[in-house]
């Protein structure tokens, strides 16, 4: 390819800075310039219908009894729940033939112009026919991809697109969901254009007072239209204002790069606080007139990488305080929404959290957005499976045939986002204990470093010390290691070149609400819950203590991606054996069939742990304490009670009686641990992170105060509830817009007559909408129950459930929700649409 002016040279050191592009917007709206390209969604007007004949890509095949719907679509959360389907995968129908059609048209006007589809994502082994004639393929359900429909288009007439996808039993180890599941995109542009994700930012030199930002533009001739062009570019800042322009004439033959380099003055740098983000707008012209636009929304910063100081942001030190996050959105499925992805970042950064670790698969173009614009860190993954299985269908199946081109067409598609800080190639792969592991490793390693060199490296490692013995680790530039809290240090004695941190952390597993007594660390409970008590996690884990301890007494570590943010669909460890019954599938605890891994439920309510992270990660004063205050019926009369606060101190009271102060760091808590690789065998271990009373039991107020010198900067008051008496219903907004997908989320509340919550509540609640609205969803955060997803009804789990709303496109209007239950008061509420 030939590549016009001179590439700067970016070391693989990365002291260098990284100029990033956000998802690129191709809009036909933008009155800044008069735009040639036609870029529009795709995801209206299609019809869906499971199975299959043979003969549903022909242009005549009637599938008018087919289901209208619109995308994104995940068929599989429609369910039914049954214990036939792997409960690894959640117990939901993942598998199976389904086909997506759609009627279009393309006005004649456009004859001679370039006509392409964009899919961000089909769940998996998806086949694309257009008037009948095969245009594309892609089997990797997690990655976005092109498709010419040039060739086939029926330019002034009705054309047909059809959509085979055809997912299989046992290809994950979660819920990956099922169909077209990610947004879609016409587009209609000239044949010579700058190709899908065409550009490349970069900003090697970067100060206080300028900065040099160098694009790399990739231009592509589909129609031997040779000659002179002329490439304009311009940089505008969040405020829409011009920065910089440039202007480059080029002679195109075939498909060249064209590099540019401009000089940006004063620049406002990319930062976690201040997320600022910059558009360039590159427009090619032919004899003075536009033919084609592009944009990207890039950020200016520096990251490097040293074992002495970690991670510096802007010359900054940073740790990282990260989550893992699965591609689910818990009740919704795994249909892409742009809300409740927001909403889970929101929710993420209430604990304090300033990074993410996209597992195990290339995320959505829409959670890239929002840590661009909300200022959090990306690990972004490629694979969770090599050539070596895991899964009978996983990835192994196309790995010598495609992971190349996905792991390029990733990076390509995400290296110009200022949040994504690292890549990683792999999670637990089986290779590690395989000879050939390294060779895999740096093969893939410099795939990543020659289509960007401004970025580290990695995998995470649970395979200690084979993956280091292999070479394997080495072969990384970070070295991620999972659930190996004790060998930091260690690994970098023996290893100094070595970079490394925590990939994957804690794994501790918990059930918001159950608390178990006597407190103890056990393998499975009748109930299929977990105790809330935060002790209890699966052999390879430990209580999150552990690992904050390792995190802040051991220097040589970057810091840790918790495993995980939000409950996902999928592994319920540790209620995921296997039964003679399902003839060795996974599911011998149903109907356990989500994860009880997160720090907040699959409704996004926060479990215990939620706070003992916040005491860690925030500094606005906070107190928590559990459990709850209702043990009438308990035959345990002494309650622990454990306090979770980043205030010095704290006093607990019982009805007005101080039950004492006790001091953090000081004060320690004896907690169950059990495990023979700390340091030394043990079976109990002190933690500095948590305070700990043990209260007889007596019915009314439990109210904790943290101080800080003396003064009370914080309280938490929980009171003994009495019988459940009406609905509170808490919108997280009371205005949304029309636009058919915008979300609000309405928490359900079981209260008192007083209006205390009632935490043991398990009534089943009601649903009724009015007005321009629907249910999108409904959930609990019970991790073993059948109920479907998609009803207009939910049982309370200890005391809430969740009601998800969607807006009609184009209605404004208001609208009424009402939720009911049989002996209690009904709860109503209005939301807004506009």
């Amino acid at each position: 390819m030939k590549k016009i002016n001179n590439k700067i040279t970016l070391t693989s050191t990365f002291n260098l800075v990284l100029c990033l592009c956000v998802f690129v917007q191709l809009s036909c709206s933008q009155s800044r310039i008069n735009t040639q390209r036609v870029s529009q969604s795709f995801n209206q007007d299609w019809t869906f219908g499971k199975g299959e004949i043979g003969s549903e890509s022909e242009i005549d095949f009637d599938d008018s009894s087919w289901r209208k719907l619109d995308l994104p679509h995940d068929w599989a959360i429609e369910g039914p729940f049954d214990k036939k389907h792997d409960t690894r995968t959640g117990g939901l129908p993942i598998y199976g033939t389904s086909w997506y059609r759609k009627n279009f048209t393309i006005d004649a006007k456009h004859k001679g112009k370039q006509v392409t589809v964009e899919f961000d994502g089909v769940m998996n082994n998806a086949e694309i026919f257009i008037n009948g004639e095969k245009a594309g393929e892609r089997p990797f359900g997690y990655i976005s991809f092109e498709v010419d429909l040039t060739p086939y288009i029926k330019f002034g007439q009705e054309n047909i697109i059809a959509v085979r996808v055809d997912p299989k039993e046992l290809s994950a180890r979660w819920y990956p969901g099922a169909g077209i599941y990610r947004n879609t995109y016409l587009n209609i542009k000239s044949p010579v254009n700058i190709t899908y994700n065409g550009t490349y930012i970069t900003t090697p030199m970067v100060s206080e007072t300028e900065s040099e930002v160098v694009i790399e533009t990739t231009i592509e001739n589909k129609q031997n239209l040779r000659g002179k062009y002329s490439l304009q570019t311009s940089i505008l800042n969040a405020n829409g204002k011009v920065m910089a322009k440039s202007s480059i004439v080029v002679n195109l033959e075939k498909e060249l790069i064209v590099v540019d380099k401009i000089k940006v003055s004063n620049p406002v740098l990319w930062d976690l606080d201040n997320p600022h983000l910059y558009t360039a707008e590159s427009v090619l012209l032919k004899n003075g007139s536009q033919i084609d636009n592009y944009e990207t929304t890039f950020g200016i910063r520096t990251i490097k990488y040293s074992k002495e100081k970690g991670f510096e942001l802007n010359g900054n030190q940073v740790k990282f305080k990260g989550v893992c996050l699965h591609h689910d959105l818990g009740p919704l499925g795994s249909a892409v929404n742009y809300r409740a992805t927001e909403r889970q970042l929101e929710i993420m950064k209430s604990i304090g959290v300033n990074a993410i670790r996209t597992s195990h698969n290339p995320p959505s173009k829409e959670q890239l957005e929002l840590c661009d614009k909300m200022g959090i860190l990306v690990q972004l993954e490629a694979f969770d499976e090599w050539a070596i299985a895991k899964v009978e269908n996983g990835y192994n199946k196309i790995w010598d045939e495609w992971h190349e081109r996905d792991l390029r067409d990733m990076i390509k598609r995400d290296r110009n986002h200022p949040s994504v800080v690292m890549w990683s190639i792999g999670n637990e792969i089986r290779e590690q204990r395989n000879k050939k592991g390294a060779e895999v490793a740096k093969h893939l390693v410099a795939i990543c470093h020659d289509e960007d060199p401004t970025r580290p490296v990695t995998a995470g490692f649970n395979s200690y010390p084979q993956s280091i013995k292999n070479g394997l680790a080495e072969a990384v530039d970070l070295v991620g290691f999972n659930y190996k809290a004790t060998q930091y240090d260690k690994v970098v004695k023996n290893n100094p070149n070595f970079i490394v941190y925590g990939a994957e952390t804690a794994s501790t597993v918990s059930s918001r609400g159950v608390y178990h007594l006597p407190v103890k660390n056990y393998d499975r409970h009748e109930s299929l819950q977990v105790s809330s008590y935060d002790i209890i996690s699966p052999p390879w884990a430990y209580p999150p203590d552990f690992e904050t301890y390792a995190q802040e007494t051991m220097p040589h570590s970057l810091g840790e991606f918790v495993w995980t943010g939000f409950d996902y669909l999928g592994e319920p460890t540790p209620y995921n054996g296997r039964d003679n019954e399902t003839h060795g599938k996974w599911g011998g605890d149903w109907p356990s069939r989500s994860s009880y891994f997160g720090i907040v439920d699959l409704a996004g309510f926060p479990k215990d742990r939620y706070y003992y992270y916040q005491s860690r990660w925030t500094e606005k004063p906070m107190v928590h304490i559990l459990p709850h205050w209702n043990w009438e019926n308990s035959e345990h009369r002494e309650i622990p009670v454990y306090c979770y606060t980043n205030a010095e101190e704290a006093e607990l009271f019982l009805n007005g009686k101080s039950l004492g102060k006790k001091v953090m760091g000081v004060d320690k808590t004896t907690i169950p641990a059990e495990f023979s690789w700390w340091k030394k065998p043990q079976t109990t271990w002190e933690s500095p992170y948590r305070l700990n009373w043990n209260v007889a039991y007596e019915p009314g107020e439990l109210k904790v105060v943290a101080y800080n010198d003396g003064k009370a900067v914080a309280e938490k008051i929980i009171v003994t509830a009495g019988e459940p008496d009406h609905i509170e219903l808490i919108p997280d907004r009371t205005e949304i817009d029309a636009d058919g997908s915008d979300l609000s989320f309405v928490t359900v509340k079981v209260v008192d007559k007083d209006g205390n919550f009632c935490p043991l509540a398990d009534n089943l609640i009601n649903f009724k909408i009015d007005g321009p609205a629907s249910i999108a969803a409904v959930g609990n955060g019970n991790a073993a129950t059948t109920e479907p997803f998609q009803a207009n009804y939910r049982k309370a789990f200890n005391g809430l459930c969740m009601l998800i709303i969607k807006s009609k496109k184009g209605v404004s209007g208001e609208v009424s929700i009402e939720a009911s239950s049989n002996g209690m008061t009904n709860g109503n509420v209005k939301v807004f649409t506009k």
